[in-house]
């Protein structure tokens, strides 16, 4: 059963359609994500979630999963109307993300992977340190935890920070803590690691002890389409300790998926405004005519004349296809004006009208052009009426 978690959800630019989902480290709340929080907004709506047992989320008896603490994620992208968002993990929130990666790919259009493992090394670590923390809570642990996080220079020259992180720690349940240890003593995703298809930004904090660069080098080698960095002076909270490198490498990274995510919708809207022009039976052959060779071609031209210059508002559908055939007739592009001949008489332009485009253009493009034309449209008139007739 789900847990309805805690969350802020931080609105982009106006209209944005990028949903960046922040999940978090064991022991942290979702103020960790705040030195990244101010530079996403710039580029998309961003949540950043308590997990359970974590900051204001209800805390249920243990033990955890990771599934389960991931499906609690899912539950607020539903909740939030958000179908595919960019996943930012770091620790135990790299394993979550993993896991919806894996097993709710359609969810997912990026991934960021901050010091996080597919394995985060033996089972009974990970029990025995549940069983401390049941027995002495979690402040017992606050200050072992507290040097994992962040190098020792930066806790040396920053002890206000040190200490609102060390309270973050202690603040956390017992319970919830002992219980995410547990889902941690279960987790091993290298199995999986070739499932995840997404762009993956992976970064690691080279003195991070606990989840080690050589930890993460597994994760960019499993993951075909990833992007490996190593930060020098960070520890496990690299998005704190070097909060400007990691929030702009995740920007760019998002930027990188938007660019893609435009593309695909251009091409999206290109071959429905050229179905509608062409129809569907000419885009059926010309797709399945597509090869390894010409499909780079073929996506720009869907994407460029058929999603963006024949799809504006500017002129209507009627005196594109009039200018297209004035346009092939003056350059003698044979080829192309017989398909928009035949695409014109289909769509039911009138035959008449088409004949005073080819007259027209030979006045100011030549006649032999225009000849060349008339010639073209009679056959595919001629065509056209047979077709009719049957």
């Amino acid at each position: 059963m789900t847990v309805e978690l805690s969350y802020d959800l931080a609105h982009g630019p106006e209209n944005c359609s990028t949903t960046v989902v922040l999940v978090g480290s064991l022991g942290s709340d979702r103020s960790m994500w705040d030195p990244q929080i101010s530079g996403l907004v710039h580029v998309a709506d961003v949540v950043a979630v308590d997990l359970r047992g974590h900051g204001s989320s209800p805390t249920p008896p243990g033990p955890y999963s990771v599934r389960e603490m991931a499906e609690d994620v899912l539950a607020v992208m539903d909740s939030l109307g958000r179908d595919r968002v960019h996943l930012v993990g770091l620790s135990l929130g790299g394993a979550i993300a993993q896991w919806i990666a894996v097993h709710r790919p359609a969810r997912v259009v990026g991934l960021t992977l901050l010091c996080t493992s597919a394995r985060f090394g033996e089972p009974q670590s990970w029990t025995e340190r549940a069983a401390a923390v049941r027995e002495k809570g979690t402040d017992s642990l606050a200050d072992a935890v507290l040097s994992r996080w962040f190098t020792p220079e930066l806790i040396a020259r920053d002890g206000e920070l040190a200490a609102r992180h060390r309270e973050m720690i202690s603040s956390t349940s017992d319970e919830g803590y002992a219980a995410s240890c547990e889902a941690l003593s279960q987790w091993d995703n290298r199995a999986d690691l070739g499932r995840i298809s997404v762009p993956t930004l992976v970064v690691a904090g080279e003195q991070d002890p606990a989840t080690t660069p050589s930890d993460m080098q597994i994760l960019a080698d499993g993951i075909a389409r990833s992007d490996f960095h190593v930060l020098t002076d960070a520890a496990h909270l690299a998005n704190v300790e070097q909060a400007g490198i990691i929030t702009g490498l995740i920007v760019r990274h998002i930027a990188g998926d938007t660019y893609d995510a435009g593309r695909a919708a251009a091409h999206r809207a290109g071959t429905s405004v050229r179905r509608a022009v062409l129809g569907d039976a000419h885009v059926d052959a010309s797709i399945q005519r597509t090869t390894a060779f010409t499909a780079p071609f073929q996506d720009f031209i869907t994407r460029t004349a058929w999603g963006d210059v024949w799809a504006r508002d500017g002129l209507d559908h009627r005196t594109r296809r009039l200018l297209t055939l004035a346009i092939l007739t003056a350059v003698g592009n044979q080829h192309e004006l017989d398909m928009h001949i035949k695409a014109a008489l289909r769509a039911g332009l009138d035959a008449d009208e088409m004949a005073e485009v080819f007259l027209h253009t030979a006045v100011y493009a030549g006649v032999p052009n225009s000849n060349a034309a008339f010639a073209l449209a009679n056959a595919a008139l001629a065509e056209h009426r047979g077709s009719e007739a049957t």
